[in-house]
């Protein structure tokens, strides 16, 4: 049954190495079961549900693109996108998390559109690498700073707006060992790196002291205090257009240079270019977003950690159902969950901060033109604290300078016109 729904032997694997590849796909992004409901909780969100719903979202998502695109591409709530949910959006612009719950779920709705009318193709195309690259990296620096506040490394200042914490203080001497370790790990190839990280430097906070445990194993905390409290008419208000607008763009271009990376990983790229099935993955994709709103947590999407699966010899859904099946049965970690305190998060935040600044590699920096307005969008995130507001600043700058510059031809039309819509924005809202 196996062989004949996955095609297996067409796609060169067998049973076992797809079971083995969704081991190791999982464990490199299990972190996620730990650090979105530690992120959602401070926008007041019930950690417990929180955890439940990453777990099914997760699971639900990526046995959707398992079973109806037969990718080895596994999903879950997307860091950076949960941070804005909570920072940027609850915290920054004081809407509950209802509502922000709210703009998720259209902003899945929007994407499910875009992908059956491939719309989305002329969209991605439409948008310049540099600021594709921007984006990503902006997202990346947006992370990083978070994770040196949660792990007290900076912290605010009335004179500076941040200043340098107390490295002597615990948690921060375990954030920063946790990080050292981590990245060590993942240069030695250990599978699991970030999770390891994570649960040893907990296990070492709990050992010294420095925090308490609530146990490991437990049933699954109650979903109701999330399912299907996501407030869609609040997020339709005018206000939020920005908001649902960034949580699609990043979605789209997340889940497109995912998707590519993977497929050509896992030599599933026709020799023309194209990516077979690639409207089902999108359609997986934005279902999961849509599911994952309804049961409570942010964006759900494509995870890069799909690739160390592809490297261990994963090419089918097979892989996928694999992390399935382990997110499901990782509901009875809950209590686990809620003994993984900020300090030990914190290094998970940065690392996943460093691997995507990497994009600003992809930019041209011989033509100022390019370079000068990715480096607006990428700053301004971080500085302003909203991936929104990057991604509007990037794009009028893009377009300003290239026709300030002359370089008509280069002024993309959907930069222009999102550019004009931006300034609109800033100028009556």
């Amino acid at each position: 049954m196996l062989e004949t729904y996955f095609k297996l032997r067409e796609n060169g694997t067998d049973v076992r190495t797809e079971i083995v590849a969704g081991i190791t796909t999982f464990l490199t992004m299990a972190y996620i079961m730990f650090v979105n409901p530690a992120i959602l909780g401070d926008a007041g969100m019930d950690r417990g549900a929180v955890f439940v719903a990453t777990c099914i979202a997760s699971a639900i998502g990526t046995l959707v693109m398992a079973l109806y695109a037969n990718y080895p591409l596994a999903l879950a709530p997307g860091m950076g996108l949960n941070a804005y949910f909570t920072y940027g959006v609850v915290l920054g612009m004081h809407y509950s998390w209802q509502v922000a719950l709210g703009a998720v779920f259209i902003s899945g709705v929007l994407f499910l559109i875009l992908s059956v009318t491939h719309i989305r193709e002329l969209i991605v195309d439409a948008i310049p690498t540099s600021q594709r690259m921007a984006i990503s990296a902006g997202i990346g620096l947006f992370l990083g700073i978070i994770a040196l506040k949660n792990a007290g490394i900076v912290v605010a200042s009335p004179a500076t707006f941040v200043t340098l914490g107390d490295l002597k203080a615990a948690p921060t001497l375990l954030a920063i060992a946790g990080f050292f370790v981590m990245v060590a790990l993942d240069a030695r190839r250990v599978p699991g790196a970030i999770i390891i990280a994570i649960l040893a430097t907990t296990a070492f906070g709990i050992a010294t002291g420095v925090s308490g445990s609530s146990g490991i194993v437990s049933l699954p905390p109650s979903l109701a205090p999330t399912f299907l409290a996501m407030d869609v008419g609040g997020a339709l208000s005018l206000g939020l257009v920005a908001i649902i607008f960034a949580f699609l763009f990043v979605d789209l271009f997340d889940n497109t240079g995912t998707l590519v990376g993977v497929a050509h990983r896992a030599r599933l790229i026709a020799p023309d270019g194209q990516i077979p099935r690639l409207g089902r993955a999108f359609i997986a994709d934005s279902t999961a977003t849509m599911a994952g709103a309804i049961l409570g947590t942010s964006t759900v999407t494509s995870y890069i950690e799909s690739a160390a699966g592809v490297k261990a010899g994963g090419r089918t859904g097979l892989v996928g159902v694999v992390v399935a099946v382990l997110f499901l049965a990782a509901l009875f970690l809950s209590p686990l969950a809620g003994t993984v305190p900020a300090y030990a998060t914190a290094p998970a935040l940065l690392f996943v901060a460093c691997m995507m600044t990497r994009g600003l590699v992809e930019v041209d920096w011989e033509d100022v033109t390019e370079y000068a307005p990715a480096v607006v969008t990428a700053i301004a995130m971080p500085l302003t604290f909203s991936i929104a507001n990057g991604i509007a600043f990037g794009f009028i700058a893009y377009a300003a300078i290239k026709l300030l510059a002359g370089r008509f031809g280069e002024a993309r039309p959907a930069i222009v016109v999102l550019a004009i819509l931006f300034v609109v924005k800033f100028a009556v809202l």
